[in-house]
C-alpha cells in the first residue's frame, strides 16, 4: 500500500516577461552543460523570426533572464539545404543522450515529414546521424533517453499537413546511437495510440506516459484526450497506475521530474490551461494552487538549479517563470 503523499508548499516567481527570444511554442527544452537550451519553435504570424512558420534557432541561458543566441535561424527560404542543417521544426523529439543534445524527428508543417536525427555538443554545430528513420513518417511522438538508449513512442501521421496514409501509433522504438533503431513489441496491456506529450518523465527507473492525445485528421476529425498514467521498466511490460487522473485529459502539455515528483503542467483541451499537478506514485495527484502565469500549451519546461521553469508557449509571449519549494 502506497504511503499517503502530503502536500508541499511551492512558489512561482516571474523571472522576466520579455526575454530576448521571439515568442514561440513547441520549442525544444533541454538542460545540458549546466544551462537551459531552447531549440527551434513555431510562430506562423511572425514572418521576421519565423519566415517558414518554424525556425532552427538555438538559445541558451544560465539564469533565465539572459538568453544568448547560439545558433541563428538559417531556415529562411527554398534555398535551404536540409543536408547541411536541420530544417525548422517544433514539437519534435528532444533529449540529452550520450553527453550531447539530440533532435529526433520533427513535424509536418512544411508539407513533408522530418524523418531525420541530429545531434550537437555545443548547440551551434549539428551533425545529422540519420536521414530516414525506419519509424517514419511520424509527428507528435514522445521521446526519452532511458537505459542508454533513445526511445520513440507513439505519435501519428498528419495527412492534413503532409501526404501520408492515416496512422495513429502505439509502437515503441529504441536506439543506442540514433542510427540503428529496434522496434520493441510491448505486451498487453499497454497504452493506446497517442502523442502530444511535451518533455519527458523517467522516474524510479521507469519510463512514464502521462496523458496525451490524438490530433485531428481529415478522416478522423475529432481529437482524442487522455489522462491515464502508465509506466514501464523496459518498454515491453507496462502498468496502468490510474485510468483517469484528477487532472483534465489533455494534449500538448508538458511533463517533468522535479523535487522527487512527477509533474504535469498546462496543455490544451478545447482551450489553453495553466493548472499544475504533481505525484510521487502516478496514482495520487496534488494540484499546486493559484498558478499566476497565463494559460498556454506547448511551452518549454526545464528542471534547472533546484527549480521547475516554464518558458513561452502558445500564450505567445516571451515570459519566463520558475517554481521553487518553500
Amino acid at each position: 500500500m502506497n504511503k499517503k503523499m502530503e502536500p508541499v508548499s511551492y512558489k512561482w516567481t516571474e523571472v522576466t516577461n520579455r526575454a530576448s527570444f521571439a515568442p514561440r511554442d513547441g520549442a525544444g527544452a533541454l538542460v545540458f552543460n549546466d544551462a537551459m537550451w531552447m531549440i527551434g519553435g513555431w510562430s506562423p504570424r511572425d514572418k521576421e523570426h519565423f519566415p517558414l512558420i518554424c525556425n532552427n534557432e538555438v538559445w541558451k541561458s544560465e539564469n533565465g533572464i539572459d538568453w544568448d543566441l547560439i545558433k541563428p535561424n538559417s531556415f529562411l527560404d527554398d534555398t535551404f539545404d536540409p543536408l547541411q542543417d536541420w530544417s525548422g521544426r517544433h514539437t519534435a523529439g528532444y533529449a540529452v543522450h550520450e553527453n550531447a543534445m539530440w533532435i529526433v524527428g520533427g513535424d509536418a508543417n512544411q508539407a513533408y515529414y522530418q524523418n531525420d536525427v541530429w545531434t550537437s555538443e555545443n548547440g551551434r554545430d549539428w551533425t545529422r546521424v540519420h536521414a530516414e528513420v525506419p519509424w517514419g513518417p511520424r509527428v507528435l511522438h514522445y521521446t526519452v533517453s532511458f537505459q542508454n538508449k533513445l526511445w520513440v513512442m507513439g505519435g501519428q501521421t498528419a495527412p492534413g499537413f503532409a501526404e501520408a496514409e492515416e496512422h495513429f501509433y502505439d509502437d515503441i522504438w529504441a536506439s543506442p546511437d540514433g542510427i540503428k533503431w529496434n522496434k520493441m513489441v510491448p505486451q498487453e496491456p499497454h497504452w493506446c495510440s497517442r502523442g502530444m506529450i511535451g518533455g519527458h518523465v523517467v522516474f524510479k527507473d521507469r519510463i512514464w506516459i502521462l496523458g496525451g492525445g490524438k490530433y485531428d485528421t481529415p478522416q478522423t476529425p475529432d481529437r482524442a484526450f487522455y489522462n491515464d498514467v502508465w509506466s514501464s521498466p523496459d518498454g515491453i511490460h507496462w502498468h496502468c497506475h490510474i485510468q483517469h487522473a484528477p487532472w483534465t485529459a489533455r494534449q500538448y502539455h508538458e511533463v517533468a521530474v522535479f523535487d522527487g515528483r512527477m509533474w504535469v503542467l498546462e496543455g490544451w483541451n478545447q482551450s489553453n490551461r495553466n493548472d499544475v499537478w504533481y505525484s510521487d506514485d502516478g496514482e495520487t495527484w496534488i494540484e499546486v494552487p493559484d498558478t499566476p502565469w497565463p494559460e498556454r500549451h506547448a511551452a518549454s519546461v526545464y528542471v534547472y538549479q533546484n527549480a521547475l521553469w516554464i518558458v513561452a508557449g502558445n500564450n505567445m509571449t516571451s515570459d519566463v517563470w520558475k517554481l521553487t519549494r518553500l
